[in-house]
């Protein structure tokens, strides 16, 4: 019997896809048979082992390096995709970035930086992405928030509102283009195991594993499976929202404090 991929030929921009939970998602999606546009800011050794896995697996991706912060630059990104590809299917705002400070320690160009990347950027590459999906009536825009995004977290007043701005900026484009049978969604993790969570101390992570309910952190793979979800036909009535998979984190209330001690000196 013949493997049905569900997204056989769809095009899908990812947008931080060289590591992380981009990479799962870059990967996820292919293997569902979507073609990936793997975009990257600096780091090209690890978009171009992503690429040759999605390559040599009956894949197929190209590497477009890009800061998505930069508006000429994204709108260069969004043509070089539809030179190549013709159109665009999916678009996966992941890229970001975290300057931790308390409030009251933290620079403007702290401030700027993360709301420039984490915000803008998606705004940009939604605004460059959105003529061609209008054009086809048909689109699937997943946007990676945070749970701090709707806890806020001590110490990241900035990726905090950031990640806030994406889950109303989901919900405003859901209204926008809802009748263009486009889909708008945001997807909130909890602590996911990349290389920032596991640079935290050792007895930090116990601190916060303890009010998680599942005990563990997530993976990458269980992000870029909620996002091959969202991108399907599968999800086609869902809209405007914001999914949290965090192992039961925010169903306490509260995040985890003990992690920010560091700033309290």
């Amino acid at each position: 019997m013949t493997d049905i991929k569900p997204l056989k030929d769809q095009i899908a921009i990812v947008t931080g896809a060289s590591k992380g939970i981009g990479k799962a998602i870059a990967k996820e999606l292919s293997n569902q048979g979507a073609k990936i546009v793997i975009n990257y800011n600096s780091d090209h050794k690890s978009a171009e082992q992503i690429s040759n896995e999605i390559n040599k697996t009956g894949g197929e991706s190209i590497k477009i390096q890009t800061d998505v912060s930069d508006e000429n630059a994204v709108s260069e990104m969004i043509k070089k995709t539809i030179s190549k590809f013709q159109k665009i299917d999916i678009l996966v705002n992941n890229a970001g970035i975290t300057k931790d400070k308390l409030a009251i320690r933290m620079t403007s160009d702290d401030w700027n930086k993360v709301i420039t990347t984490n915000l803008n950027s998606t705004f940009l590459c939604t605004k460059y992405t959105l003529p061609y999906m209008l054009k086809a009536k048909y689109g699937r825009i997943i946007n990676i928030s945070s749970v701090v995004g709707m806890t806020g977290n001590p110490g990241q007043s900035n990726y905090s509102a950031s990640k806030a701005g994406l889950i109303g900026f989901t919900k405003s484009i859901a209204r926008e283009v809802g009748t263009r049978n486009i889909t708008s969604n945001a997807i909130a993790p909890g602590y996911i195991s990349t290389e920032m969570t596991n640079a935290i101390n050792p007895n930090v992570q116990e601190k916060i594993l303890a009010n998680i309910p599942m005990n563990r952190f997530g993976s990458p793979e269980e992000i870029a499976q909620l996002v091959g979800f969202l991108s399907s036909d599968k999800a086609a009535y869902i809209t405007g929202q914001t999914l949290v998979i965090d192992g039961g984190l925010t169903a306490w209330g509260v995040l985890i404090n003990a992690i920010w001690n560091r700033f309290k000196r």
